[in-house]
């Protein structure tokens, strides 16, 4: 009893390692798609960042070229401020000199002409400022009177730099033309072939390898810069801002979703899926393999438990009889006493063909499993098989007052048949019907023609047998356990040998039967011409 408790407590725990293992695989995997999903937003938003500045940088990149052809004519200002004055004086006490630091920035304001650019047309006006900033730097250097101590006014040295500030400059113009284009229809600042071929171009740079749909939208409205099949979902579309202001705001943005977002992650992790999968199974096939073989080594411990018990009784018994009979025959008063003796030695003859049919079948049972039994095969008929087969069991079946009636109704029964193991197979399941009929055994066998083959079908009026018993009644050693193993001689080998004997024949052999209303056990062999 403990025994069936710890291997109960066993699989029970095996089976939630098991079930464990399984939801830790489930875990990581998800979790690590969930990484994978991160990273991909991530990816995204990083390259569309990109793809924003690019578009801001191409539209600005014919206002640069309007400055730089602006600076390189040459024109004069037509208004100029000085914007920012720096003055800074320090003395040397050791060279006795003075030194004066002046920085302007000045800025300058040109009109330009729409002759310079088509820029002005695009906006309607008939010009556009431009600014310039100029830095001027002075350095002087005065010495002092070594008599008086006062600075001399006239510089013994003088540094001089000027530069333009083109960087400046241009920061300041891409506020003016933020302004001038804010709102400028999105379809005639950018094409949809240039947005396409900025995302492709930065997708690719970040490793992105799928399918996508793109869309700039003004506010909540779609622009006519999209691609045919952009679809909105805020579960899978990514947004950036476009177009910013001088406030660093805009109403227009970059949408991009992807339709295989889905396919694509689970993609980069196959090989993790596969590979857990498959270990996962590995493990799963293991294990169920070791459980069932645990489970059916101690079925089979079980039922070899009963075989020995059932094979002992049914030893005991004869040899009982025998003793008794022999010490029968002993006695002074018995052994001149002809008809008694005779009476003792048939008994003792029978109970030791009794225990040699046991021996025998143990014997054939134990050849056909290690493929030693010589089957010898011949034509037949099967019939004629059939009514020598019943010859052997009458005595039995009269001797309950009961019946074995046949129905022979086979035209065609020729078969290619071992004529001792087939008579046997024959036997052994007339013997099943006796042996499980409580009452007069009613036994009736059918011959009948199917296609190529013949039918034998031995019914009884029986005991009967449930389902569960059907499945497993063709097991070497099985017998229906009934609260008594004794209440029916036998030892589980009858029917194992029937089966292997017909499946030698290259026939099949089935049992139908309901429990309380008897079986019926069918046999199907090729016919031979």
């Amino acid at each position: 009893m403990m025994g069936k408790k710890l291997f109960v407590l066993l699989v029970v725990l095996m089976s939630l390692s098991l079930i464990g293992i399984i939801f830790v695989q489930a875990f990581f995997i998800n979790n690590a798609l969930e990484n994978e999903e991160k990273q991909f937003t991530s990816d995204v938003i990083r390259s569309l960042s990109l793809v924003s500045k690019a578009i801001e940088d191409k539209e600005l990149l014919s206002f640069d070229k309007l400055y730089k052809e602006v600076i390189k004519n040459g024109r004069t200002p037509d208004t100029s401020e000085i914007k920012q004055l720096l003055i800074f004086d320090s003395f040397n006490e050791d060279t006795n000199q003075a030194t004066r630091f002046k920085n302007i920035i000045s800025e300058e304001s040109f009109k330009v002409p729409s002759s310079f650019s088509d820029i002005v047309v695009v906006t309607g006006e008939d010009s556009i400022d431009i600014k310039r900033f100029t830095s001027f730097s002075e350095t002087n250097v005065f010495e002092r009177s070594p008599i008086d101590g006062q600075i001399n006014l006239q510089p013994i040295q003088t540094y001089r730099d000027y530069s333009t500030m083109d960087e400046l400059g241009r920061s300041f113009y891409k506020k003016n033309y933020r302004a001038v284009y804010k709102n400028y229809p999105v379809y005639k600042r950018i094409s949809n072939e240039e947005v396409l071929e900025l995302l492709k171009s930065q997708f690719s740079i970040s490793g992105i390898k799928t399918t996508f749909e793109y869309a700039i939208y003004d506010k909540d409205l779609s622009t006519k810069v999209r691609s045919d099949n952009f679809e909105r979902t805020p579960e899978t579309t990514i947004g950036i801002p476009v177009f910013l202001d001088n406030e660093n705001r805009s109403n227009f943005s970059l949408y991009v979703d992807f339709p295989e977002r889905k396919k694509y992650l689970l993609s980069s992790i196959l090989s993790m899926i596969v590979l857990s999968v498959v270990f996962t199974s590995v493990i799963i096939l293991a294990y169920s393999s070791a459980i069932y073989q645990l489970i059916k080594q101690r079925q089979i411990s079980q039922i070899k438990t009963d075989f020995i018990n059932n094979m002992t009784h049914e030893f005991k018994t004869p040899i009982a009889t025998i003793n008794l009979a022999i010490d029968s025959i002993r006695n002074p008063k018995i052994i001149g006493d002809q008809e008694k003796v005779m009476r003792y030695l048939t008994m003792i003859k029978e109970e030791n063909k009794r225990m040699h049919s046991q021996v025998e079948n143990v014997l054939r049972i134990s050849k056909l499993e290690k493929n030693e039994l010589n089957i010898s095969k011949e034509r037949l008929e099967l019939n004629d098989l059939i009514e020598d087969a019943i010859t052997h069991v009458e005595l039995l079946v009269e001797d309950r007052n009961g019946y074995v009636k046949t129905h022979l109704n086979a035209e065609s029964e020729s078969i290619l048949a071992s004529e001792t193991h087939f008579t046997n197979v024959i036997v052994n399941v007339l013997d099943n019907a006796i042996k499980y009929s409580d009452e007069e055994p009613k036994i009736d066998v059918y011959t009948e023609n199917v296609g190529n083959s013949i039918l034998i079908k031995i019914t009884d009026q029986g005991n009967g047998m449930s389902k569960q018993v059907q499945k497993r009644v063709f097991e070497k050693f099985y017998r229906e356990h009934t609260g008594n193993v004794h209440n029916v001689k036998g030892h589980g080998l009858g029917l194992a040998y029937v089966k292997r004997i017909v499946d030698d024949h290259q026939g099949h052999i089935s049992v139908e039967s309901e429990k309380g209303k008897g079986s019926t056990f069918t046999i199907k062999l090729p016919l031979i011409s």
